[in-house]
């Protein structure tokens, strides 16, 4: 039995949870998706989760979610990351943080997906403990008969994602990484049967410097003087791979990069895919 899974970038700020609302219906329907996967760590006004956002996106369609850096920054989410199974934290945060350390939703049928997240040390706050050592811990929590399991990898430099995915090859279905909002070119299945890409971009509006107003972030990295950073809102589109999973083994068999061009407005999605390997 084969499943197919979609794994969709950060979402940010409005424009990003309307691209999403829009975009996941259509690329369900065309891509015929078992089980969406979707980084939400940055929804809520660019950073963080509330409890509306979480029962908002169940409702949307999406199976489960997860969470990097700013995973605290609203603090309501906390009961929700205590009480669903459909939500996790950064698995290599204090053991005594709040939340799970892995996610998992049952498919028609009894197919199980498990999904979890393990954030980089390279300049990246907070401080975490390794993750090499953290995925191999939850890798062997995970109950023996969820076969497909997903690990993310939230982190600043490619150099330690494409460590991590190496690391985890073989030992689950697939690894892709977050946190940059820029998608990569790089996805491919490895020879251990892992589905990978190093980042999936994010899911919010590409006229801008990673989500944020272009015009105040070339401003302020060529002044060095502060000022916020709004949320954009131009070119929204949801981005992330489609990959095929054998049921029985958890190995992947192809993997997809997609982009789904969303028009607010017209309230229509363009849905383009890379190439399939």
């Amino acid at each position: 039995m084969g499943v197919r899974l979609l794994c969709l970038g950060d979402v940010v700020g409005t424009p990003g949870r309307n691209a999403l609302t829009l975009a996941l219906p259509v690329i369900t329907s065309e891509k015929q998706i078992d089980c969406s996967i979707v980084n939400v760590e940055n929804a809520s006004a660019g950073s963080g989760l509330t409890p509306d956002l979480y029962e908002k996106f169940i409702k949307a369609g999406v199976h489960l979610m997860t969470l990097g850096d700013h995973v605290y920054r609203r603090k309501q989410i906390i009961p929700v990351l205590e009480q669903s199974e459909r939500i996790c934290r950064p698995a290599n945060l204090s053991s005594v943080a709040p939340g799970r350390d892995y996610a998992t939703f049952e498919l028609d049928g009894g197919v199980k997906v498990a999904v979890f997240t393990i954030m980089g040390q390279m300049f990246m706050k907070p401080s975490v403990d390794c993750p090499f050592a953290a995925a191999d811990r939850v890798i062997a929590s995970i109950p023996k008969d969820v076969k497909i399991v997903v690990a993310e990898i939230h982190a600043e430099t490619t150099a330690e994602k494409v460590a991590l995915g190496w690391h985890l090859d073989g030992r689950v279905s697939v690894v892709f990484g977050t946190h940059t909002h820029v998608p990569t070119a790089d996805e491919a299945v490895l020879p251990g049967g892992t589905a990978y890409i190093t980042d999936l971009g994010m899911t919010g509006p590409y006229d801008s410097v990673l989500g944020r107003n272009k015009v105040a972030v070339v401003s302020a990295m060529s002044t060095r003087v502060p000022q916020p950073f709004d949320i954009a809102s131009g070119d929204r589109r949801a981005c992330g791979i489609v990959v095929d999973v054998d049921a029985g083994t958890g190995r992947a068999t192809a993997v997809e990069r997609i982009r789904a061009d969303v028009d607010h407005e017209r309230r229509s999605v363009t849905l383009r895919s890379g190439r399939t390997v």
